[in-house]
């Protein structure tokens, strides 16, 4: 499900006229995100066996080598063909994707005098941001809340609320913030974190039965 997303995405830039809401692949991209690490998380702890260690040393074994290869293809790419001010942009580009902060590094950016998007090619880095943002935070909330035995159905319905509350309110007044802040697009994640929860205890329960 995870390629189909990509896929519509790709297209829809190749391909704008083929298949035009295909961007829509993103925020699909993110519940399919969500759902994967909060069944994980919520598996963990539910058997007492949840690493922050451990969590993190998966991530960055899956991320870091296909990031560094783009990062470094990219840079070399650049060094040949953009002018000096688009390769300082570039640069600035490669930090902030290294440090899963395009998104940030992107919206200070976005205005009137911004660089065209074909000078960009480390663009579509702005939503690995916001995805490994979620993976930083997300991880601790739920271990918090868990240790004081809260409801974590309960705590993602309301986070969940409140970031899609940010999210509506915010492409009225600040369309390109709500577009790239976490704060505006964590409910999409956590619309699969819901359904992790959903279907991992729907069958926890069904077992429970038998």
């Amino acid at each position: 499900m995870r390629a189909i997303a990509v896929l519509s995405v790709v297209t829809f830039h190749a391909f704008p006229t083929w298949i035009k809401g295909g961007f829509i692949g993103v925020d699909v991209f993110f519940v399919i995100s969500g759902f994967l690490i909060s069944t994980i998380i919520f598996e963990s702890l539910d058997k007492g066996t949840f690493s922050f260690a451990e969590f993190y040393v998966r991530r960055i074994r899956r991320i870091f080598p296909a990031l560094i290869l783009v990062l470094s293809a990219c840079l070399a790419f650049g060094w040949m063909v953009l002018i000096a001010d688009e390769l300082n942009q570039l640069g600035k580009h490669i930090v902030g994707g290294a440090l899963f902060a395009s998104n940030f590094v992107l919206w200070s950016e976005a205005g009137y005098f911004d660089n065209s998007a074909e000078t960009k090619p480390l663009l579509h880095l702005w939503s690995l941001g916001i995805e490994e943002q979620f993976y930083i935070l997300w991880p601790f909330v739920l271990w918090f809340f868990w240790k004081r035995k809260f409801n974590l159905i309960t705590l993602t319905f309301l986070i969940a609320a409140c970031s899609f509350y940010l999210n509506l309110r915010g492409v009225k007044k600040d369309p390109v913030a709500t577009f790239y802040l976490p704060q505006n697009r964590f409910w999409e994640l956590l619309c699969g974190s819901i359904l992790a929860w959903v279907v991992l205890y729907k069958k926890m329960h069904v077992k429970a039965l038998d």
